[in-house]
């Protein structure tokens, strides 16, 4: 798995993906988009990977989207929307692709986090971020609609009056101003201390039943969009499947014998 802005790596269960378009500051480029869609998925279908983290190898988080490619692309005529709309799919797509990965995702951001980089940690699971992080909704104020995903997804997460403070001011909002708001769980000094804690929590994941922890990801992403009912209907066909599996035997043999359980995700 070799990328051409992504450095990726793999240990102990735990697959770090670093957003490597350095010299853009990860504007979120088309190819780019791709790339991280790409790693996603395939991480997804990996059985020895059960946590993820999303991190950043550049000054900052995430410039936002790549402005400049984008505004080569449009041609204002119908068929030039339509061309541009399809030639932009890979942008939908890595959100899609991360919010889609079976394992859980944690987004560690440092410093600032703009536009497209607000519409990728929406889609991750858990946020954490360094004192020095921002983050901003920057396309009302360049005249467009943020369109990743972001204004579906963010609701959820820190409600409408929020997100809706965010997408219409287009400002900057400090890491401590966000925690309140409950976009980010926890705040750290710099990225060091972020990544061991990002690391740690990843730990405490994969040493969990990967299968229920891949079908409590699913529930609760389902659960989103139905009511409770539907939801606790769907976590219970989930248990039904869940009671076969050689995890469960695991567990409770290992609580049997008072030993920590060694879940193969089977």
């Amino acid at each position: 798995m070799k990328y051409k802005f992504i450095e990726l790596e793999i240990k102990n269960h735990i697959a770090e993906v670093g957003l490597a378009r350095t010299a853009s500051l990860n504007a979120i480029s088309l190819e780019f988009a791709s790339e991280i869609a790409d790693v996603f998925r395939k991480l997804g279908r990996m059985d020895d990977v059960r946590a993820i983290i999303l991190a950043s190898k550049a000054r900052i988080f995430c410039a936002g989207l790549d402005l400049k490619e984008a505004g080569g692309h449009f041609k204002p005529t119908a068929k030039g929307v339509i061309d541009s709309i399809e030639k932009s799919q890979p942008l939908f797509d890595c959100c899609n692709a991360i919010e889609d990965c079976p394992k859980p995702v944690i987004a560690a951001v440092h410093s600032r986090c703009i536009g497209g980089g607000l519409d990728m940690i929406s889609a991750c699971d858990i946020r954490l971020c360094t004192e020095d992080a921002t983050f901003c909704l920057k396309e009302a104020a360049i005249g467009f609609v943020a369109d990743m995903g972001v204004l579906q997804r963010l609701p959820h997460i820190i409600g409408e009056g929020f997100t809706r403070q965010m997408a219409y001011t287009a400002a900057e909002y400090p890491a401590r101003v966000v925690e309140k708001m409950g976009l980010v769980n926890e705040i750290y000094k710099d990225q060091d201390a972020l990544m061991n804690a990002a690391r740690k929590m990843a730990a405490e994941i994969a040493q969990n039943a990967p299968l229920g922890v891949r079908a409590t990801k699913e529930v609760l992403n389902y659960s989103r969009y139905v009511n409770v009912k539907d939801g606790m209907a769907m976590a219970i066909q989930k248990n039904m499947v869940l009671t076969t599996s050689e995890d469960l035997k695991e567990a409770i043999t290992a609580f049997i014998e008072r030993r920590p359980p060694n879940f193969k995700g089977q």
